[in-house]
């Protein structure tokens, strides 16, 4: 059988997808949270930890919208996005401030810092058979999060999902000594990733037990930052806003 045109270039997309997570509207709002809620309120010695960075384009994008001159330091299992990602901050010149590790997280040598970030895995499903294994986040999808907020950083700038039990989530981080000290909600469509069928039909059980907040188009996606000290504590604003679908 011969392909289209048309067909191989689908075929090259998903294997794409596959291989590294690509969604721009989730990146462009992780990186506008990290900018906001993260880098301009940071000093220029500050170390920053970085959980899965993907192909960088999140943090990149940030650095160069924020006059932070510290250093980003960030681990990324997947060998083909960590490739791209060094590439990316070497061509934007940002390799002393951006530097980057092919490997795990959790049994790396991990710089001191005091402010941990990351778009963390979070799609739902009994096991990690999905398109991307990388991306799932337990069987309520805040496994991983949950593991990242036991690491007791002083400040921990997570992306969560209104899919994703964010009730639990909240109890954890308290019970860890953490209250969200600020946040940004934006609401996203179902993509690649997140019309998996396992995804979905886990979810649909989730919502039944009020852990899952969606509707049938779209979810909502928050930057959340978890602070040990907090001025103001916004949990029941921010609980109140990414239940509401």
């Amino acid at each position: 059988m011969v392909l289209s045109s048309n067909a191989r270039r689908h075929g090259s997309a998903e294997k794409s997808l596959r291989e590294v997570f690509f969604c721009p509207e989730e990146s462009n709002f992780y990186s506008y949270c990290l900018e906001s809620m993260v880098l301009n309120n940071r000093v220029d010695r500050d170390a920053i930890v970085e959980f899965g960075s993907g192909d960088g384009s999140p943090v990149i994008k940030a650095l160069l919208r924020s006059d932070f001159n510290g250093k980003v330091h960030g681990f990324e299992l997947n060998a083909s996005a960590c490739k791209i990602a060094i590439a990316r901050a070497q061509e934007y010149e940002l390799d002393q401030h951006y530097q980057l590790y092919n490997a795990s997280f959790f049994e790396a040598d991990r710089p001191i810092a005091s402010v941990i970030i990351s778009n963390p895995p979070y799609l739902p499903a009994i096991d990690n058979k999905l398109y991307q294994p990388l991306l799932h986040g337990g069987i309520d999808g805040i496994t991983i999060t949950k593991k990242l907020l036991e690491l007791g950083y002083d400040e921990a700038l997570m992306m969560v999902s209104s899919y994703s039990n964010p009730k639990g989530l909240v109890d954890f981080a308290a019970q860890q000594g953490y209250c969200v000290s600020n946040f940004l909600v934006s609401p996203l469509p179902f993509g690649y990733y997140s019309s998996d069928p396992k995804v979905k039909s886990r979810i649909a059980e989730m919502r039944e037990q009020q852990e899952a907040f969606y509707s049938s188009q779209m979810y909502c996606l928050a930057g959340v930052l978890f602070s040990q000290r907090c001025e103001m504590d916004l949990t029941e604003e921010f609980l109140q806003v990414i239940t509401a679908l």
